[in-house]
């Protein structure tokens, strides 16, 4: 007789030390009760499969209880992801995955096999993920489900972001001017094969590069200041961005009213931002994406300015972005989003315009946010291309300057990472562009293409290799 239909004695018993007190407490009583009413839900469940069937097995049930107990008493926290898993959880996990799973798990824990990646190849999902479901079907640490979106992937075995430098929608700017004068607007500010590629990726990032408001005042002294009428915002959804960083040196151009202005714009529009906030606890706060049963984070956070302070930081009680010229507080959302995360993405404004060299410190904080958890970092403000390094084997781009920002000829790209999710590979992809009479086109002729491909390879780290498909690599 099959296992999975023979978990009804367990749950009673289980559900009946749960009542007596004799499982684990947790630190939140209300949530207790949620997952106490989930239980017995599921309980009433079981036994009415159970009574159906007609048929006990109490060799079966003993396995499946010893099972969940070899787990609770060997597993490393770190195979648990440090969640506060107990017997409700293996049994919601019985119920959405079948009891043969934990079969696998307990084999894997005894065996020594304290591995993240043995819930990924058991079920098809990470611990962080299934943790996440957990909490989304029973209500237990329902924070958690905060700025997390779900995602169809085009393939199955991989996931696929792309990332792109300066956007600009200011009023009054020469993109914006001449998007308005074109009959299909921001379509034809870039070309075909640019727009379905950025489309059809799974996750497309832009760099917000200005404010939207109709309020405020322009800041005294600064001597480029950018504002948007909030209605441009449907721009970002017309070119398929998913998510946009706000962590920038322009988005608090217009004062503390337009920067909230612009936080409820992306908020009404359905476009989640990272790197700034109301206050500093949302400025910090990430945004994750569940695909193909991985769970990927990206922070941001800005250098800039490093001798001006035009851009507010948030603070306990005021808006503002997420600094990280000092980086303590950076470092310390990289570390929580590595607890919590398969990958973590690190997109940051920082270095010194108009040179291709990126700076000594721009290398320091690379290292510091590797070091501290990231597996890609992607750097922007420049206003034009810096090169690729690699450190402990995570890939960085140091700058991918404008993309769409104003109506000079400079060249342009998008930086592209693959995830493999079956493999944990990363691949690391450069897809170069030209940006040209405020329209930005995808390189698509060979010699032009390896002509910016040769000059990435140029001004890169020793040891990076940029090969003809804009595949970057460690030697």
């Amino acid at each position: 007789m099959d296992r999975r239909r023979k978990t009804g004695i367990l749950l009673v018993m289980l559900f009946c030390m749960m009542v007596c007190g004799c499982t684990k407490d947790t630190k939140e009583s209300a949530s207790d009760n949620v997952r106490l009413d989930h239980l017995d839900q599921t309980v009433s469940e079981e036994v009415n499969e159970s009574d159906a069937s007609g048929d006990q097995s109490t060799n079966q049930i003993n396995d499946l209880t010893d099972s969940i107990e070899q787990i609770l008493e060997h597993a490393a926290k770190e195979f648990v992801g440090g969640y506060l898993v107990d017997e409700s959880f293996f049994m919601w996990l019985s119920k959405q995955y079948g009891d043969e799973c934990i079969y696998n798990l307990a084999d894997a824990v005894m065996e020594n096999v304290q591995n993240s990646e043995s819930w990924y190849e058991i079920t098809g999902k990470s611990i962080h993920v299934l943790w996440l479901e957990y909490c989304e079907h029973t209500g237990f640490q329902s924070y958690m489900l905060e700025n997390v979106y779900w995602k169809e992937c085009t393939d199955e075995h991989q996931v696929v972001l792309d990332f792109s430098g300066d956007i600009n929608l200011s009023e009054g700017w020469s993109t914006t001017e001449y998007m308005d004068t074109q009959a299909n607007g921001i379509e034809d500010c870039m070309s075909a094969s640019l727009l379905s590629e950025m489309r059809g990726t799974d996750i497309l990032m832009i760099n917000n590069e200005y404010t939207y408001s109709t309020r405020g005042t322009p800041l005294k002294g600064k001597a480029y200041t950018f504002r948007a009428n909030p209605q441009r915002v449907s721009v970002l959804d017309t070119l398929g961005a998913d998510i946009v960083s706000v962590a920038n040196n322009h988005v608090y151009d217009y004062g503390e009213e337009a920067l909230v202005d612009t936080l409820e714009t992306l908020e009404n529009a359905g476009i989640p931002y990272v790197g700034a906030g109301r206050n500093i606890t949302d400025a910090m706060k990430p945004v994750s994406f569940i695909a193909n049963g991985r769970k990927i984070t990206i922070v941001s956070a800005t250098q800039i300015e490093r001798s001006t302070n035009y851009t507010k930081e948030a603070t306990e009680d005021s808006p503002g972005v997420l600094k990280t010229l000092k980086p303590d507080k950076f470092i310390s959302v990289i570390e929580k989003a590595r607890k919590n995360s398969d990958y973590v993405v690190v997109f940051v404004h920082w270095g010194t315009e108009g040179t291709n060299q990126y700076g000594s410190d721009q290398v320091t904080l690379g290292q510091q946010f590797i070091d501290a958890g990231a597996d890609v970092i992607i750097g922007g403000h420049t206003h034009c291309l810096q090169g690729f390094a690699y450190y402990e084997g995570k890939p960085i781009i140091y700058s991918l300057g404008n993309f769409w920002f104003n109506n000079q000829k400079l060249d342009t790209g998008l930086s592209q990472v693959v995830i493999h999710t079956d493999t944990n590979q990363i691949d690391f992809r450069f897809l170069p562009c030209i940006q040209q009479g405020c329209v930005t086109s995808l390189v698509e002729d060979a010699g032009e293409k390896q002509r910016i491909l040769d000059f990435m390879q140029e001004i890169s780290a020793p040891g990076v290799t940029v090969d003809g498909e804009g595949y970057v690599r460690e030697e």
